[in-house]
């Protein structure tokens, strides 16, 4: 039975400084889903329908529910942390 483990990142604490960062991140995640989806025969739909390959997410990232997008800031934020938990430093060039 698969148990998964990821990497300890509770304690780490985002500078007030990733807070734009973190958002860009969370547009790109919903972007390459996106692309994904629409490569795998998805389109728009009100609805989800798996079997009709259709979802109300295939939007722009700022049309999404504020609900899809704390769940892509939740992936964007996790993985900064986990950069950060690395010991690698994000600043810009």
């Amino acid at each position: 039975m698969y148990r998964p483990h990821p990497i300890e990142t509770e304690a780490v604490v985002l500078p007030d400084a990733l807070a734009a960062l973190t958002e860009r991140l969370a547009e790109q995640v919903h972007e390459t889903w996106a692309e994904a989806r629409i490569a795998e025969g998805w389109t728009y739909g009100p609805v989800r329908d798996d079997r009709q390959k259709t979802t109300p997410c295939l939007v722009p990232y700022g049309a999404l529910p504020e609900e899809e997008k704390d769940y892509d800031r939740r992936t964007a934020t996790a993985t900064l942390k986990l950069v950060l938990a690395l010991g690698y430093r994000i600043e810009p060039v």
